[in-house]
Formats: structure tokens, C-alpha cells, sequence
């Protein structure tokens, strides 16, 4: 004989549901474990303001409308008195004679053109280097062309400028160089005057200007068989080499 259970007293009827109600509640439980906030209780400070009374300064009131001073009274000059005087002396008209010539009033003296000196003015010309008819020559050169005579300027010059060369101090530390083109004018004696230049700093300038003024006196250049001034134009290089 098997023994019959009753339906309605049966436990693990409604096991499932109880597994997932109580699963449910513990998952809310945690969730709202690891939800939970607390915060340090922090000190309150209290700050207090106090305020003065301040002081407050009245103003008068003044009337806008009221009119301005009456101006001072002007001051009164003495009248000048006046004189009378009577006419002691009789004024005799003068006559004024005619300064204008006839033509047949003779003139004296009279001047001769051979009597005025005319002063012959030499006017300071400036012939370039490339187009003068005789260039200046630099000491020590010869030649019989100006070919030659130019091909010895260029040397003579380039040696000179070797020779003199000194690179400032302060450029070199501060690590200044560049190319100056230097201008100047030989003029109707030789001499080297009107030194210009322009580079890119003024220390660079400077020397390059100093090598130029130690030129020596040179043979001016010749124009139409005239003394002329010539200008020339040379660019110093000035390196830093490492």
C-alpha cells in the first residue's frame, strides 16, 4: 500500500519561488550595502563680521544759481596834457634836384674789358673706376695698360686689407660676422677720403673702415688730362672658422 500525499500540505511545492524571492532580498540587500554613504563630520567654522559705523561727513549745500562777483572797478589813466607850442622858426622848402642823365653827359670812368680778371674755377669732377681714362695707381704698381694697372690695384688692395685685418674681440665672442661693403673716394691729390660702410653690425663696420683709412697716399686718377676723383668699392668678408 503506497502512501498518498496530500497536495496541499506538499513542502517543496513552492520551493523555486521561495529560492528566487530569497535570492531577490539578498541581492537588494547587498546592493544597497555597497550603496551606503557615510561622511566625516567636519568642524564648522564660524567666522564673524563686525561692522563700524561709518562716519559720514556732511556737505554743505550751495546754491548754483547765485551770480558771479560784479568785475573790480576799472582803474582811470591821468588824461596827458597837451602843449601848445607856437611856431618860432619858418621852414624853407628845399629843391630837389634831378639825379637823371642825359645822354650827352659823359661817363667817368670807364671801364675796360682787359681791366677785369676772370678767375678760372676747377670744379671737383668724379669719374666712376670702370669708365676713368687713367685709374689711380696704387704704390709700387706699373703697367702700361689699365688692364694691368687694375689687375695690380685689386691685389695691392686685397693684400693690404689682409695685412691690417683684425677681427673685433667682441664681435668674434659674440659670434658676429657678415660681409661690409666699404665706399670711398680717391681724390684729385691721391688720397683716400669720404670712407662709408655698411654691414651687418657696427663693430664689423668699424674696422673695416679703420683698414680702408690706412691706405696710403696714392696717384690720382686722370680724366681729359685733368686730376678727378674716383670712388672705389671693395666688400670685406669677415669668417668665424671653427
Amino acid at each position: 500500500m503506497e502512501p498518498k500525499k496530500n497536495p496541499n500540505v506538499a513542502v517543496g511545492r513552492n520551493s523555486s519561488i521561495y529560492f528566487a524571492i530569497g535570492l531577490n532580498v539578498m541581492l537588494l540587500a547587498t546592493w544597497l550595502s555597497f550603496e551606503y554613504k557615510t561622511f566625516e563630520n567636519t568642524d564648522l567654522l564660524l567666522e564673524s563680521l563686525n561692522l563700524v559705523e561709518e562716519f559720514e561727513e556732511e556737505i554743505p549745500i550751495t546754491d548754483l544759481n547765485m551770480p558771479p562777483p560784479p568785475p573790480p572797478p576799472p582803474v582811470l589813466s591821468n588824461p596827458e596834457t597837451i602843449t601848445i607850442v607856437e611856431d618860432a622858426k619858418e621852414i624853407e622848402e628845399t629843391v630837389i634836384e634831378s639825379t637823371e642823365t642825359d645822354q650827352n653827359e659823359k661817363i667817368d670812368p670807364i671801364v675796360e674789358v682787359s681791366d677785369v680778371e676772370v678767375e678760372d674755377v676747377e670744379e671737383d669732377v668724379s669719374v666712376p673706376f670702370s669708365v676713368v681714362e687713367k685709374i689711380p695707381i696704387f704704390p709700387g704698381c706699373l703697367g702700361s695698360s689699365n688692364d694691368e694697372l687694375k689687375a695690380c690695384f685689386s691685389k695691392k688692395m686685397n693684400d693690404h686689407i689682409v695685412k691690417n685685418f683684425e677681427y673685433p674681440q667682441a664681435a668674434l665672442e659674440l659670434g658676429i660676422y657678415g660681409k661690409v661693403y666699404v665706399l670711398f673716394t680717391i681724390d684729385r691729390d691721391g688720397n683716400v677720403a669720404n670712407v662709408k660702410s655698411r654691414g651687418p653690425d657696427k663693430m664689423l663696420e668699424k674696422e673695416a673702415e679703420r683698414i680702408i683709412g690706412l691706405l696710403p697716399q696714392m696717384k690720382p686718377g686722370y680724366q681729359r688730362g685733368n686730376p678727378v676723383s674716383v670712388p672705389y668699392s671693395i666688400p670685406i668678408n669677415f669668417q668665424i672658422q671653427n
